[in-house]
């Protein structure tokens, strides 16, 4: 809140990666006081190696030694796949060392994979490893492929609802052409299993941006095996990277985009792991972020076997390297357009990839998720449930969206325009009944599911509603209180308790909105209508980086997380005041005057978000 709220002195005063490993740093006395005994033990203190995030003491000691040192024996375990980790089931420390370490790995957390030199240690007899194969959280449903927030659909040539030229986007939210391209100020883009292809962004700029030159390319940052671009008529080109990149460049072109292509194909289409991992954010955080590998937080460090993958990929065609920590600089403003139902994922974890988020708000990056596309329903997954069941309630419990409820990151959801209206007009919520759509149309197949569509928002089961947002969201339920609601402990193991189908006083989601509905790319070469909040995030990234360019041409700082000041200043967005989110058999959440569940602040006014936020430093 000092550097991201606008009231404070300090606002704008981002700070570097240093600056954020000293705050989060242990103190001083823990570092000598575990140093100390580390000497007394025998160990030489030049060897002692410091993390660059200072959370981490390391030292290259032989196992006896270890073993004397903790009072433990070591074992290897070696898995299936011929993998050997290190591991032991309990060692020990002095008491006075109680306070100031949290543990030792390797320990009953295992060390990475090891390639295995010697077949046993001298005098001993091989055997079967003790213990189980790995340690962490698993994943509490079956684990689910991160679903983009959006759906492709083939549409009519003259469907009156299209938004048939790019431009209505730049006119309906007054935003001016672009015309710097300072390097500072690239967008990112965050890709997970879909990749773009060059010939269906080049048709799109030949239609709908002919200023943009044919053969613009983003920069890829390949994480841990991703790899693009690929042909048109790939499989794995479905169109949530085509959607990006077009919107991207069509705004903020000739300002240059990245692409982090996340993981290797095996990984990001199931192939693993008995149909995939639910966490898919990890290895892009550990790759922008090396302190982030080997980070504890919530008793995790780095990467949670069953949840994240391993590197290297056994599989054919998979990534052989090792995992990436760092290899990358992360962009001021990124957009990502992928998550997953909260409740896939253990509370911890998701509490230890926030916090990463708060540091990278501390150093001026704005964040930017998508708030999901089933209202208040969550993954569309034909083999689990939409919506969340109880003891006593099937299906129907509100399935709040992760990554949206950390109160970290914006949170994006939809807006659209119904038959009639004009960019004048106002918006409401993105509501589109997409059965009807296909069976009107004859595209797609239509599914009970997809009569569902719509802007996701709610109310999160793990965080509560940041300071920034406690009086935005006490007056929505001051004014809108006709729905069961139930509150959360601290494991969120009660959720829909006394038949409540949210949790009240949970962080509300979006954070604000902008267009999804009917608007037009190319996809596998053809050209088609896409629906969703995969659009909006890319919209509303690019407005942010519009705003930073003329920022830096004025020496001042980037808008960095912007949740304070938009919460502050709510007038610079459009209030969307029509709609809701319906789903899970309920009424869901209805939009408001000021932030609601559906939309929250609203869309981009250009205009007025560039004169705030001009005007605050």
């Amino acid at each position: 809140m000092d550097v991201s709220h606008p009231d404070s002195t300090n606002y704008g005063n981002h700070l570097s990666a240093d600056d954020v490993h000293d705050i989060f740093a242990p103190s001083e006395e823990t570092t000598q006081a575990v140093k100390a005994w580390s000497v007394s033990s025998g160990v030489e203190e030049e060897d002692i190696m410091h993390y660059t995030n200072r959370g981490w003491l390391a030292v290259d000691l032989p196992v006896t030694q270890v073993e004397s040192m903790l009072g433990v024996e070591y074992y290897e375990h070696e898995d299936s796949q011929g993998r050997t980790r290190v591991g032991c089931d309990e060692y020990h420390l002095p008491a006075h060392l109680s306070e100031h370490v949290d543990f030792i790995k390797p320990g009953i957390v295992l060390s990475a994979p090891l390639r295995k030199r010697v077949l046993k240690r001298d005098g001993e007899q091989s055997g079967p490893p003790r213990g189980g194969p790995g340690w962490g959280w698993g994943p509490p449903h079956y684990p689910s492929h991160p679903w983009p927030h959006w759906n492709l659909l083939l549409a009519l040539a003259d469907y009156h609802l299209m938004f048939r030229i790019v431009v209505s986007i730049s006119l309906l939210y007054d935003i001016p052409n672009a015309k710097y391209s300072d390097p500072a100020n690239k967008l990112g883009i965050f890709e997970y299993g879909d990749v773009f292809a060059q010939g269906d962004i080049d048709k799109f700029f030949a239609k709908f941006a002919p200023q943009i030159p044919q053969g613009t390319a983003p920069q890829v940052d390949s994480i841990d095996g991703g790899e693009a671009p690929v042909a048109v008529n790939s499989l794995y080109n479905t169109g949530e990277s085509d959607v990006g990149l077009s919107l991207g460049y069509a705004l903020i072109y000739p300002q240059q985009i990245i692409v982090y292509q996340t993981d290797d194909i095996p990984t990001t289409t199931g192939e693993r792991n008995n149909g995939g991992y639910a966490g898919f954010l990890n290895d892009f955080i550990d790759a922008i972020d090396g302190s982030y590998c080997n980070y504890t937080a919530y008793g995790i460090t780095g990467n949670s076997p069953g949840t994240d993958p391993s590197w290297p990929d056994p599989e054919q065609g998979g990534y052989k390297g090792q995992l990436m920590c760092g290899t990358y600089s992360l962009t001021r403003g990124l957009s990502a357009s992928y998550g997953e139902p909260e409740i896939d994922l253990p509370k911890p974890y998701v509490e230890r990839h926030c916090n990463e988020f708060m540091e990278l708000g501390l150093q001026g990056h704005s964040v930017l998720f998508s708030s999901s596309d089933f209202c208040v329903g969550g993954s569309p997954d034909p083999n689990r449930n939409n919506c969340i069941s109880s003891t006593t309630m099937n299906n129907s419990i509100y399935n709040p969206d992760y990554p949206s409820g950390c109160p970290y990151i914006t949170s994006v959801g939809g807006t659209r325009l119904y038959p009639n209206d004009t960019i004048n007009d106002p918006e409401s919520a993105m509501s589109v009944n997409l059965t009807a759509f296909n069976i009107a149309t004859g595209e797609g197949t239509p599914t009970e599911t997809d009569a569902y569509f719509g802007s996701g928002g709610g109310f999160s089961n793990y965080f509560s509603p940041p300071a920034y947002q406690q009086a935005a969201v006490a007056k929505y339920l001051a004014e809108h209180n006709d729905q069961k609601s139930y509150i959360v402990n601290s494991d969120a193991s009660n959720i829909g308790e006394n038949n409540g189908v949210y949790k009240r006083a949970g962080r509300g989601y979006p954070d604000v909105s902008a267009n999804g509905a009917f608007l037009q790319i190319f996809n596998n070469a053809t050209q088609i209508t896409i629906f969703g909040t995969s659009l909006s995030a890319p919209i509303f990234g690019s407005v942010l980086t519009l705003l930073n360019e003329e920022l830096t041409r004025a020496g001042k700082p980037p808008v960095g997380f912007v949740n304070p000041a938009l919460y502050a200043h709510p007038y610079v967005l459009n209030d969307i005041t029509n709609g809701s989110n319906a789903n899970c058999g309920g009424p869901g959440f209805e939009t408001a005057v000021g932030w609601d569940p559906v939309t929250g602040l609203g869309t981009p006014d250009y205009p007025r978000m560039l004169e705030l936020f001009m005007g605050l430093k």
